[in-house]
Parts: C-alpha cells; sequence; structure tokens
C-alpha cells in the first residue's frame, strides 16, 4: 500500500493553489485518507519526493504567461509518473477544457472533474483510485 506506513492509512496529497471550492478533507478521511494539504506546487513536489502518496488531488490553472508550459501540472505529472501506484485526481474549469486535452494526450490523469465538483463524483473517483480501478 502507498502510504504512511505508521498509520496504516493511504496518503492523499491535496494541492489546493488557488482553491475557491468546499474543503474534501473530511470527505477523504471518511474514505480513510491521511490527507496532507500543501498550497504551493514547488512543496507539493518536495514532499512527494520524501513520501509516496496514494492519490493526488489537484488543480488545472491553466497559466498563459508560461513561456514553454501550460500549467504547473507538468511539473507534477513528471514527478507522479517516476511513482508507481500513485493516482492523480484533477479538478479544472470547464472554459479550459481544450487546454486541459493537450495534457491530457501527454499524461495519464486518473480522473479529470469539471468544476463544479460533485461530491459523489469526487468520493467514487477517491474510492476507485485506492481501489486501483481503472476506466
Amino acid at each position: 500500500m502507498v502510504g504512511n506506513k505508521a498509520t496504516a492509512k493511504p496518503l492523499l496529497l491535496a494541492i489546493i493553489e488557488l482553491g475557491g471550492y468546499p474543503n474534501f478533507v473530511p470527505l477523504y478521511q471518511r474514505i480513510g485518507c491521511e490527507v496532507l494539504i500543501e498550497n504551493s506546487m514547488r512543496k507539493a513536489l518536495a514532499l512527494m519526493k520524501r513520501r509516496q502518496p496514494a492519490i493526488v488531488v489537484a488543480e488545472f490553472n491553466f497559466q498563459s504567461d508560461f513561456r514553454d508550459r501550460i500549467s504547473s501540472l507538468e511539473s507534477l505529472m513528471a514527478v507522479a509518473q517516476r511513482l508507481p501506484g500513485t493516482r492523480v485526481i484533477i479538478f479544472y474549469e470547464p472554459e479550459f477544457d481544450h487546454q486541459l486535452d493537450k495534457l491530457r494526450a501527454r499524461f495519464r490523469f486518473f480522473r479529470t472533474l469539471a468544476f463544479p465538483i460533485n461530491e459523489d463524483e469526487l468520493r467514487k473517483a477517491v474510492t476507485e483510485a485506492l481501489l486501483g480501478v481503472v476506466s
């Protein structure tokens, strides 16, 4: 099992850079996850190198000012791809779906969920990620 061996709970890393949506920590905890929150991608990447999360939940924040990238998700996925068993769930704004498609073509996300986030869909995605269900 990926996560913290001391607690035997799978580790879920929530990267909340912009937020503006409900606090899903209680949902993650009800499912049985140990939850860590980071508010910067740089800190999240450092954490992922120290402790392998079972699940990463992150936001797709399209950044048109990036010269060579679409968003900080590219950095996240570069690390996540080297962590077998880590599943990545992405929250995104529907108007940026076409930009996210560029990343979907390059990276394998476990699920992508459009805002507003449906709590039942998120619960299902996290539960399936823990069970290793691939859709």
